[in-house]
């Protein structure tokens, strides 16, 4: 949690006592400067199970697919793709061999099976994004990471379950989809326990 006026990237944070969370965008565009303010309210969680500990989970458009079980991870320094979608899209051609190795993926080491430059559609911001392609069972079929997040300025927040961004149309938000993410977490606690009781 960062207090008062810091900033990173060109990225301003603070946070008041009410809890509001405000970001702000600082943008020179042809010496105009544009301030976007980015906020999380309590009338954001809306609608919501509360309380509730669920990770984020979106879903995203893929070249003309929607796919869905998308984790947004902020801890994580890679965008991931599993093979068995690409698999499903008819796109493995498009794999660029290169081996990676991540560590504690799904509790366990991964190695890639190549790289991916896919374009991402959120909310009709178009991005090219490099994936790592893994061919495993880590449950969701996308990870976004912090490339992909830095890449769209994107500020996420796990309580309202929304991701908001600036655009030139003014700010954007994606929700998140509760149900899915409840149920990948409980499919991960019955996954664990599974492993626990063959030992």
């Amino acid at each position: 949690m960062i207090f008062g006026g810091n900033e990173i990237n060109s990225i301003t944070f603070s946070i008041s006592k009410k809890m509001k969370v405000s970001v702000t965008h600082n943008k020179r565009l042809r010496e105009v400067v544009e301030d976007d303010m980015i906020t999380f309210t309590k009338e954001d969680a809306d609608g919501l199970l509360l309380p509730h500990n669920d990770a984020l989970v979106i879903s995203l458009n893929i070249l003309d697919f929607k796919i869905k079980r998308v984790l947004v991870d902020p801890g994580i320094s890679a965008n991931i793709i599993q093979w068995r979608v690409l698999e499903k899209s008819k796109l493995t051609e498009s794999i660029i061999p290169a081996i990676k190795l991540f560590a504690r993926l799904n509790l366990a080491s991964v190695t890639t099976r190549g790289e991916i430059l896919l374009p991402t559609n959120a909310e009709w911001v178009m991005k090219t994004t490099l994936f790592e392609v893994v061919d495993g069972d880590m449950g969701y079929n996308i990870i976004l990471g912090r490339p992909w997040l830095h890449m769209m300025k994107v500020v996420p927040s796990t309580y309202p379950q929304l991701l908001k961004f600036s655009t030139q149309e003014g700010i954007k938000k994606i929700s998140g989809d509760q149900p899915t993410a409840r149920e990948m977490n409980a499919i991960s606690i019955f996954s664990s326990k599974g492993k626990e009781s063959n030992r």
